[in-house]
């Protein structure tokens, strides 16, 4: 059990912040992570040379040190002893929140562990930002990040997540997009999705609805820059599609009862997925007659 009083530390540790930076837009920094980069004694950065853009261009002038995937197990204990020190640390990432897809998380743990305090600011972040424009149920919602690159690991990523009930965010590199979308495609069947490139910058895109629309867009208007997905949750079809092609209306309708649902619920999915009328559905599971 630990309780951590951020602004009323008293065991002369350091802070060590966590600072999000614009995704595109420079003026989406706010005030306080800009003072907070001012008053630090230094700046832990994914890439020196793209938060050197960042500190001058709001005139920022604090020592930065290399922090990534690559050196995070060399750089931590030499960060935490500086926080020992009472030193206070700002962790940035390239772009967006810090510690999500960057080594981040593995020095917030070992600060915890330190009993140093962390204290995260509010910022930025692609995925939410990109959701709450998307037209697509925002929550419930999974943030997913970057996934498997091969086409045989993301076929078995998207089995294993087909059936989730919640919106799903993804990143994906443009040059990947298309190859992604035709392999959720063929495990999610066609679902309405939204593709987003170039957040918050001049040439701002979101691309609205089903997989194969937003693929035959592709194929006329090549994506060009960052770009990320958002994706509509399960309606619960694709498990009847797989499953009960073999059962009567009655016995989907009780296995859809049996998985949860309400029985007018059960007997709307039933329909749904027959391509039959609620009103023809409900008379054969009730066994009324004409």
């Amino acid at each position: 059990m630990q309780i951590q009083k951020s602004f009323k530390d008293t065991s002369g540790n350091g802070t060590l912040y966590l600072v999000p930076t614009p995704i595109g837009n420079m003026q989406d920094m706010t005030f306080r992570a800009v003072d907070t980069l001012k008053t630090v004694d230094l700046i832990a950065s994914e890439d020196t040379r793209n938060t050197k853009k960042l500190l001058n261009y709001f005139e920022i002038d604090k020592p930065q040190e290399s922090f990534h995937e690559h050196n995070a197990s060399v750089k931590i204990p030499g960060m935490i002893e500086k926080l020992h020190d009472g030193l206070s640390i700002a962790q940035v990432s390239d772009a967006g929140l810090p510690s999500i897809s960057d080594p981040g998380h593995d020095l917030v743990k070992v600060a915890i562990e330190e009993n140093i305090p962390v204290v995260a600011l509010p910022g930025a972040s692609a995925g939410i930002t990109a959701l709450i424009a998307s037209g697509i149920s925002p929550q419930p919602h999974i943030f997913y990040g970057f996934l498997p690159r091969k086409k045989n690991q993301q076929i078995a990523f998207f089995q294993e997540k087909k059936s989730y009930p919640e919106s799903q965010i993804f990143y994906e590199s443009p040059f990947r997009v298309a190859d992604t979308l035709g392999n959720m495609l063929e495990v999610y069947g066609d679902r309405q999705i939204n593709l987003v490139r170039e957040l918050t910058k001049i040439y701002e895109e979101y691309r609205r609805g089903t997989i194969s629309e937003v693929l035959a867009s592709i194929e006329e208007f090549p994506i060009k820059g960052e770009c990320l997905i958002i994706v509509d949750g399960s309606d619960g079809l694709e498990k009847a599609e797989s499953d009960f092609d073999s059962l009567s209306i009655k016995e989907e309708i009780e296995s859809y009862i049996e998985d949860g649902d309400k029985t007018n619920a059960a007997i709307k999915k039933t329909a749904k997925r027959r391509q039959l009328t609620r009103q023809d559905v409900y008379k054969e599971y009730h066994e009324i007659e004409d």
